[in-house]
């Protein structure tokens, strides 16, 4: 998002408040946003792309954000919600205006809601749900009016407050608005406004059991707020008339409702409700499982909150549905970790390497740099001695001409160490590699080598005595096909990456990694990018890998 002076094009929100601003419908002291999600769930990188919407543009308006929680559903709302969504908030770098929750304006709401009825724009129905939905007709044919639509002001003022008192069981009553059953907007046609629900909320107790609907609070919420552009995804497009004619109608402040496209991105679910599911059926462990797309998943796996803000902006702001690339969130995470993560080694499949010429006695440390894409990130040692670990993969007995990495009479370079050439391969009896043997080169040190030794190849590798024993877990996309749940008659628990979780339980590490600490970014060359979990202890280190170092779903599709 660029600033006021940029001569960049501005996406067509910025437009929209320039021109605000340029006729003098607004000062920028006024411009005045929101973020309101409903503390039903966690939040998902979809949230995300609003997240940095709002807040981006009251930075760059120099506005205010207010963060609100739409808490009007007491049955699926929860205080832990809303303590995860501050926390995603703030880690992905923003800080908001006011906190205020929808709960704050129950009464300020239903005051509202006396006064539709009082101009006669209001009714109680004593209609069941199924009857409302079947008398609102379809977009070709009108509505018929409910037998209690004519109810007088007085009975609707009577029974609205008996609703209040507790007076009636769930599902006998709503209120609803009384607008035009012919209308084309199907929101137009009687509106219910109110539902009784005898539920605990997780904020005002037990003091209300009618609660407002979603298109009655939002609109009346951003007016008590003075929020000049209320900014909302293109589903609530065909809402907007609706939420014009309650500020229209109760004659108060009238914000300006903007809907842009929300984020899509194949292989990835962004249904709360289906998320929900994936959590209480124990397909991940948890909501912040780093296989899921919510938030505090991805922190737990290692993404960086700049890397997600930088792929909101790679996205864009547009009037149309579209399908990203995840792909794309994927690079953006690469390109940021490789600036910030510090390099370590760890041996995920380890073979025993033993270095012949080596003096059985001695240990040398070995200097290598934390990141050669930052300068000031320094440097540590590295133990090296007669016996190593590389990678099983590493090795071959008989290798193809192209494998440039350790087989019989091969000449490799060790990182940050020496040259090595294998000699012997010690096998078990099933003909299992147990150990091999090698001889280095003692001039061939990295930095100073004079030996004139070529070798193809350069490996990873671990002194043996002071690497220590620790988890990795392998993480992939969760889901193997592009569009989860889009199948007619397949449930999309069945479309999960069986190979979305590998774990492995006996990896070693360098000395450097006991002392890393959870959301801290580190490259295990060649290997990927991992961070420490958050479940970890001092005796059970667990490092969950972020992602690879190139996109090897390309190769797959």
């Amino acid at each position: 998002m660029e600033n006021n002076n940029s001569e960049v094009t501005k996406h067509f929100i910025e437009q929209i408040i320039e021109e605000d601003l340029n006729v003098g419908k607004w000062n920028q002291e006024q411009l005045q946003f929101r973020f309101p999600p409903e503390p039903n769930g966690f939040l998902h990188i979809g949230h995300s792309k609003s997240i940095c919407l709002n807040f981006g543009l009251a930075n760059d308006y120099n506005g205010k954000v207010n963060l609100r929680f739409d808490d009007t559903n007491p049955v699926t709302e929860k205080t832990d919600y809303v303590d995860a969504i501050r926390k995603d908030i703030q880690w992905l770098g923003f800080e908001w205006n006011k906190e205020v929750f929808t709960s704050d304006y129950f009464d300020q709401l239903y005051d509202w809601a006396v006064a539709l009825i009082q101009k006669g724009k209001a009714y109680v129905d004593d209609s069941t749900q199924e009857e409302i939905q079947e008398m609102k007709g379809t977009p070709t044919v009108p509505g018929k009016p409910s037998t209690y639509r004519e109810r007088t002001i007085e009975e609707n003022l009577s029974l609205f407050e008996a609703m209040k008192n507790g007076e009636f069981e769930e599902g006998t009553k709503v209120l609803r608005a009384k607008i035009d059953l012919s209308s084309p907007n199907m929101h137009f046609r009687d509106p219910v406004l109110y539902r009784i629900l005898h539920k605990h909320h997780h904020r005002t107790g037990d003091k209300w059991c009618i609660y407002p609907m979603y298109d009655f609070a939002h609109g009346q919420s951003d007016a008590i707020e003075s929020v000049t552009h209320s900014i909302c995804t293109l589903e609530f497009e065909n809402h907007r008339p609706l939420y014009e004619w309650f500020l229209n109608n109760l004659e108060i402040f009238e914000s300006r409702q903007i809907e842009f496209a929300r984020l899509n991105i194949n292989y990835t679910l962004m249904s709360k409700r289906k998320l929900l599911r994936l959590v209480e059926e124990n397909h991940v462990e948890s909501w912040d499982d780093p296989r899921m797309p919510t938030i505090s998943g991805m922190r737990r796996r290692g993404f960086t909150a700049r890397a997600i803000r930088n792929f909101c902006d790679k996205v864009g702001v547009a009037k149309r549905e579209n399908m990203i690339e995840v792909s794309l969130l994927e690079f953006c995470v690469r390109e940021d970790l490789n600036l910030v993560a510090e390099r370590r080694m760890a041996i995920l499949d380890p073979l025993k390497v033993v270095i012949t010429n080596y003096p059985e006695d001695k240990t040398e440390w070995l200097p290598a740099e934390n990141n050669p894409k930052d300068e000031n990130a320094g440097s540590r040692e590295l133990p090296f001695s007669r016996e190593i670990y590389i990678e099983r993969e590493d090795f071959m007995i008989d290798p193809p001409k192209k494998f440039f990495r350790l087989g019989i009479g091969r000449n490799v370079r060790l990182k940050h160490a020496y040259i090595i050439t294998c000699d012997q391969v010690i096998e078990g009896k099933n003909g299992e590699i147990i150990e091999v043997h090698c001889r280095y080169f003692s001039n061939s040190k990295s930095g100073s080598d004079n030996s004139g030794i070529k070798a193809k190849g350069t490996l990873h590798w671990l002194e043996a005595k002071n690497s220590s024993l620790a988890k990795a877990v392998l993480y992939d996309r969760l889901f193997n096909v592009e569009a989860p749940g889009s199948t007619e008659g397949v449930d999309f628990t069945e479309e999960i990456n069986p190979n979305s979780k590998q774990v492995l339980e006996n990896i070693l590490i360098e000395p450097e990694l006991l002392k890393a600490k959870p959301e801290q970014p580190f490259q295990f060359l060649r290997k990927g990018y991992f961070t420490l979990d958050s479940s970890s202890t001092e005796d059970n280190l667990i490092f969950n890998r972020t992602i690879t170092l190139k996109d090897a779903w390309a190769k797959k599709r």
